[in-house]
Formats: structure tokens, sequence, C-alpha cells
């Protein structure tokens, strides 16, 4: 019997078979963790009591939380179905947010707000089943990349807000968003400031090979632009959406690794002066304003990684320049890493373990003027953004 609110928009009964599918994603997941202890106290119950602990960790930590979601990629996401993926997205702006100052990731939070959780009953149709099905993917890969980057799915929150989740596309089966918090630790003897630039040191560019999570508001205009106001619905479109659905490459392991969290001893197997995420605007913002610039510095970035012939293309359908590129996407470098030099050719065959390319892309120096120079790889030009 279909209840009144279920009519009304909200399936309590699928609500809680979800929400025990999701609690058992998360309880896999307690022991990813050698540095936290999960203690259950539901008895089994997904909406029962839990908590957690800290151990095995250098005195002195202190706790972070990082919050964030994966924007509108949502709605390329949705339009491929590369739902068991969206994970990827979510962890990388959220952990990365802790690792990048030099902290550990441990335990993840996650909210989904869905338009309809769809049905996984024998009297559901076949569409209520392929939108339950694409929800039951991205948990699923949410446990996935939990146990590769060793992180507690701790708990999470799904919710039916029906006509308060929308999409660019009204017809898309599956609309949704997806937030998380991400906690860490830092430890005052691994913090990554950048106090510890100095000219001389090299830029090293750790390699993405898609958008990430940032500036899809301007992919989504240059499809539009390309293949029409429904480009979500254009067959000659598959093959660009599904390269702009590629998701994001995850550092942070590499990254915690690379700063001794995972050594016996906590120390760091490299001395590492600064981690930029590549995001909106970094080059300038994050790297030169918020960090050079202060500390009377400059860098030459000659050697960036080409952009991906995906975000190439973009660039030319939305009618793009080339400093405009760079203030909106990420260039084809998810992270920039400043380390010594005699340490440059080490940290970057360590990249290359963990299955991450990297390279030496430029320098810091001292100019009179600060400034940052960068030799573009969208169409070649230099640009230059300097302290004002």
């Amino acid at each position: 019997m279909i209840t009144i609110y279920a009519a009304d928009g909200v399936d309590i009964k699928e609500g809680d078979s979800f929400s025990a599918f999701a609690g058992r994603i998360c309880s896999a997941s307690y022991h990813n963790s050698p540095f936290v202890k999960v203690y259950d106290l539901s008895q089994k119950h997904f909406r029962g009591p839990r908590s957690f602990i800290f151990q095995n960790l250098p005195e002195g930590y202190t706790i972070d939380a990082a919050p964030d979601g994966i924007g509108t990629k949502v709605i390329i996401i949705s339009a491929v179905m590369t739902h068991r993926k969206a994970a990827r997205d979510l962890i990388a702006m959220t952990s990365g947010d802790i690792s990048r100052f030099g902290g550990l990731p441990l335990v993840f939070i996650n909210v989904l707000d869905v338009k309809t959780l769809g049905k996984s009953g024998l009297d559901a149709t076949m569409s209520e089943r392929m939108v339950n099905r694409a929800f039951r993917d991205m948990l699923e890969g949410l446990g996935e990349v939990c146990k590769e980057q060793k992180l507690v799915a701790f708990k999470g929150e799904t919710a039916e807000l029906g006509v308060c989740v929308g999409s660019e596309n009204p017809d898309a089966m599956v609309q949704f968003n997806w937030a998380g918090i991400a906690i860490g630790v830092y430890h005052p003897g691994k913090m990554i400031t950048g106090d510890s630039l100095m000219p001389g040191q090299q830029v090293v560019a750790l390699k993405e090979e898609g958008f990430r999570s940032n500036g899809i508001s301007s992919v989504r205009k240059a499809f539009q632009r390309k293949f029409g106001p429904h480009w979500y619905r254009n067959p000659e479109a598959a093959q660009a959406m599904m390269a702009a659905a590629k998701p994001s490459i995850l550092y942070d392991r590499f990254l915690c690794d690379a700063n001794g969290w995972f050594s016996s001893d906590f120390q760091p197997k490299f001395k590492i002066h600064l981690i930029v995420h590549i995001t909106g605007g970094a080059i300038c913002s994050k790297f030169a304003k918020d960090i050079l610039f202060p500390r009377g510095l400059s860098a030459k970035l000659d050697g960036l990684w080409k952009p991906p012939v995906i975000m190439r293309q973009c660039a030319e359908w939305r009618g793009m320049g080339d400093v405009e590129c760079y203030e909106t996407w990420n260039g084809g470098q998810g992270v920039l890493v400043v380390v010594d030099q005699e340490e440059c050719e080490g940290f970057i065959t360590h990249a290359q373990s963990y299955g991450i390319p990297a390279k030496q892309c430029g320098e810091i120096t001292r100019e009179k003027t600060p400034k940052v120079v960068v030799y573009s790889k969208f169409n070649g030009e230099k640009i230059v953004f300097f302290k004002k």
C-alpha cells in the first residue's frame, strides 16, 4: 500500500532500506585506518549511536574538518551515468583541504540530497530501479575509495527533497547534490604553510587528467555553445561528456606518505615547503597572492603539464583566452608542490610509485617586483601575475 507520505514524495520504506545499505558500507570501513578506533554502540542497527577516537598518533596533534561538495559536476555525471566514480571527486574536494597543509585525513561524513531515491523492490519500475541503483553505486564507490585511501566512512545522511533538488537537465532520472566533511589531524612539526620557501626551490606539478570539480559551470556553458541548449541529450556530445565526467585523481595518500604520516617515527620522507591545489584561479590567488607575494617571492612556471584534450576543446568552444583558462581550470595539474632542488628527483620518483605522473615545472625566484610567470600550455601565451 502506498502511504500518503510516499505519494507526497518521501518513501519511508525505501529510505530505511537505503539507509541500512549505507550503514553497511560505513561499518565495513571501520577498520580501514590504524589511527581511528570506532565504537559501534548501535547493536548493529543503522540508526544506533557510534563514536570514535584517534589513536597511535604523535603527541600534540590537533583536529580539523574540511567541508565541500562536487558542485554542478553532478549534472555531467548523471548524463553519462558514471555514478560509481563520483566519490573520488567528493574525497578530492574534502580530504585535499587537509593534506595540502600537511595534515592527515582520517574520517569522512557525507550528506546526499536527492530528488527521489527511486525504488529497489519488485514493484518498482525500470526507471525507479535505475535511479536507486545509481545511488547505491555511489555509496559502494565511496566504500571503495575509502578503503583505498584508508579513510573511515563514519556516518552519512540521505534525504529525499523533491523539488528542492533539480538539474539543468529536467529529464535526468538521477538528480542529486553530494557534499561531505573530511576530519583529519595536524601536528605542529608537520605543517606545510609556505613559511620555509626560498629562491632556488623547485616546483613540481602533479598531473590531473580531468576537470576535478572546479569550473564545471564554464564546461557546461561550452557544451551549450557546441552542442546546443539540450547538450545533455545530444548523442554528438557523448564523448565530450564522458571526458568531462572523468573523476579526480587523489593525491592525499602520496602526500601524507611523503610527509611521514605512515613512517614508524612520523619523520617526513621529503621536506615539502608548499602544497597548492590548482583549482579555479589558484596559480594567481592561492600560489601567488596568498603565499609568494607576501613573502616577497616570485616563481617561473615554464614546464606545466599540457591541458587534457577536453579542456582545450571546452576553452575553444567557450571562447576563453589563456588567462581565463588558468583562472577557471587546473590546466592539467591538480597540485603544485615545492621541494628543495636536491630532493626534486626523489620526490617525483616517489609520486610515480603511487601511479601519479609528476614533473619539475618551475622554480621559486626573487624579483624586484614579485611576480609569477606562467608559460601557458593552452595557446603558448606568456602570462604574468604581478603583485598589486
